[in-house]
This record gives C-alpha cells, structure tokens and sequence, in this order.
C-alpha cells in the first residue's frame, strides 16, 4: 500500500507532437530520447521524456546497466543521443561525479579556484569565492590541505564546492554518495538537502540506492533495464529535511524496492 504523504505514478507521457502539458519553463527537456551504441542490439535508452523543473531535485533510480548514467551524460552534453532531443535552459551544467577526481597537487581551495578561473574570475576574486563556497559546504578553515589530507567525505565536499563554482543552477550527480560509509553519507545527504534548498537548484540525481532517492528526491524515476525506460514515477509530499529512518521514507522506500526487484526478476529471466 503507498503511503498517504507519498503519491505514486506512472509516467506515461504521449509521443511527441501530441497534444502535451509541459511547462514551459523546465530547466532540463528530454524527448523521445533514444541512445543505440551497438548496431542490432537493443536500444541503451528507448523513448525517454523527462521536464526537470527550477528547483526541482529528480532521483533516478534504476539497477546497475540500466542506463541511467548514460542519461545523465547526454543531459551534461558529454554525447549525443541517436534520436530525440534534450533541451538545457540554464548555462553551464555542473557535474558531481561517484569520484571528486581532485588534482592532487592543489589544495583544497585550489580545486575549486580552477573552477573559477575557468569562469575568468580574477586571482583575488578567485581567493575569496573559493572560500566562500568551501564555507558553504562546511569545510572552513580547511582549503590550505591537499587532497592527501582530505577524508573521503570532505573530498567530496570540494567536489561539491567546485560543482557549485561553475555558478550553475542545474546540478548533475552520478551516484556521488555511493562510495562512502553510512555516517559520513548521512550527513552528506543533509549538506546538499539544505544547499538545495538555499541556492533553489535543479538536481537531476542518479542513485541505486532506494532510501538515498526517497531521502532526497521531489521526484523519484523508475527505469527498466534493455532498454532503459521510465516505467514509473513517485512524487513525494514529505517536507525537508528528512531522516533516512523516518516512517515515511521507509514506507516508500519498501514499496519501490518491490517495484525495483519485479524490474531485476523480469529482465533476469
């Protein structure tokens, strides 16, 4: 049974050239997105639709091959799609990685000063805005050390200061959560709930993992694996911030686990 503050639907949007209700100010529109990398193999991803709207946070959820990263790539602009389109309203996406791919050899305000100066910040400007934003995620103080002496969590905390340089207002994050234990990941989970909240960014988040997307997401997408499509959608009524062990986060996340494992056992078979 589906909680009552958590409203699941299917998304079944109709072909493009129909007659559609799409808002028109969406940060992010996909259409009929379609990716083949292998000619007589089925598609990667199949007919895809996804408005991602200003400030909007959507999870994508999906098992591992499923094609969710693909997706992410061509919203970034790092491929081309075989038929469709993505539409990208805002400049600059800024990508988080599952990896913070620091360059070693600055420090921690130095990574994110070269985000800066490839916005053609000036050298003093760069200075003071790199520490702001290391400020923002919690990190002051710390921009002097090098990613040596960096915890995983706080390399990912540059990494999400160095994202939010490129003064983007869409945020693309490919499971950058996944490699860290439990604790350090919680609290991560409320760091970028509240810079959510505070910069009023649009967040196209990829995860497999079913509390991390029902955690944060406004809305959580299913996709199907070979190919990859959206075959369901979940949107969520519960306020921010919200605990990982909550009643509601738990009973939703139950009922998408079992919608997940039905995806895995259908395509096993």
């Amino acid at each position: 049974m589906t909680h009552p503050a958590l409203q699941p639907a299917a998304t079944s949007r109709p072909p493009a050239g129909d007659d559609q209700t799409v808002a028109p100010s969406a940060s992010v529109r996909v259409t009929q997105l379609v990716q083949v990398f292998e000619r007589d193999h089925p598609p990667v991803l199949d007919r895809i639709d996804l408005d991602v709207g200003p400030g909007e946070f959507v999870c994508l959820l999906g098992a591992s091959g499923c094609g969710k990263s693909t997706l992410l790539s061509l919203i970034a602009g790092l491929g081309t799609p075989t038929s469709g389109s993505i539409e990208v309203t805002v400049d600059r996406p800024a990508l988080v990685f599952q990896e913070p791919a620091l360059l070693p050899w600055l420090t921690a305000a130095g990574n994110v000063e070269l985000a800066l100066k490839a916005r053609k910040v000036g050298r003093h400007e760069r200075r003071a805005g790199a520490e702001r934003l290391l400020t923002l995620v919690n990190l002051t103080g710390q921009g002097h050390k090098r990613v040596h002496e960096l915890s995983g969590g706080m390399r990912q905390r540059v990494a999400l200061a160095r994202a939010l340089a490129q003064d983007s207002q869409l945020l693309l994050m490919d499971e950058p959560f996944a490699a860290l234990d439990a604790i350090t990941r919680d609290a991560l989970h409320e760091e970028l709930t509240r810079l959510w909240s505070k910069q009023g960014l649009s967040i196209v988040f990829v995860t497999h993992n079913v509390r991390e997307a029902v955690r944060l997401g406004q809305r959580v997408l299913l996709m199907s694996s070979r190919p990859g499509r959206i075959v369901r959608e979940w949107r969520l009524e519960l306020s921010q911030p919200r605990a990982i062990e909550s009643p509601g986060v738990s009973a939703l996340a139950t009922e998408i686990t079992h919608h997940l494992r039905a995806e895995i056992s259908r395509h096993g078979r």
